[in-house]
């Protein structure tokens, strides 16, 4: 009984299952990605990026050489890089002060260099304060922390640092 029912259906074939994931997904996904490639190039063939802009940076109005070195009180003392002297010793936490000079002591540690050469703090005509590393050729824009935090850097620009707070 069964052998006369499967002869009378026929062969069985395979049905073939319907795509169930819709193609306007995959098109969307791969016109992001065109747009992507699309932008980053002509960012890069313009000269807009921001890693491009800084070949023309402003005029320097004042620059100091300067050291930071641990002290075993828990303090930051501030040495000024081209004579020696000590120009501030800062007590307490002082996080965005360590925080930074830890991000460019890592890259000289990872390079192999010492500390012996000093940062170079710098003040533009615009306002812009900048920490760079001549040794790495690192830099950190600190006005992009707020007024407080680049305010604590350009203390030690003007020779009232002396002061320590």
């Amino acid at each position: 009984m069964s052998d006369a029912m499967t002869q009378s259906l026929g062969p069985v074939t395979p049905r073939k299952a319907p795509d169930s994931f819709p193609r306007w997904v995959l098109w969307c996904a791969g016109g992001l990605i065109a747009f992507s490639l699309i932008a980053v190039g002509l960012v890069r063939i313009t000269g807009n990026g921001p890693d491009q802009i800084r070949q023309s940076m402003p005029d320097v109005t004042a620059q100091k050489a300067l050291r930071f070195e641990d002290r075993p009180n828990g303090g930051v003392a501030i040495i000024d890089g081209a004579n020696g002297q000590v120009i501030a010793e800062l007590t307490g936490e002082q996080g965005f002060l360590r925080g930074t000079v830890r991000a460019l002591a890592r890259e000289r540690h990872a390079r192999g260099l010492g500390s012996e050469m000093p940062f170079e703090l710098i003040a533009h005509s615009n306002g812009r304060l900048t920490l760079v590393d001549p040794a790495t050729g690192q830099r950190i824009d600190l006005e992009s922390f707020g007024p407080s935090n680049s305010g604590k850097f350009e203390q030690f620009l003007t020779p009232s640092a002396a002061a320590g707070k």
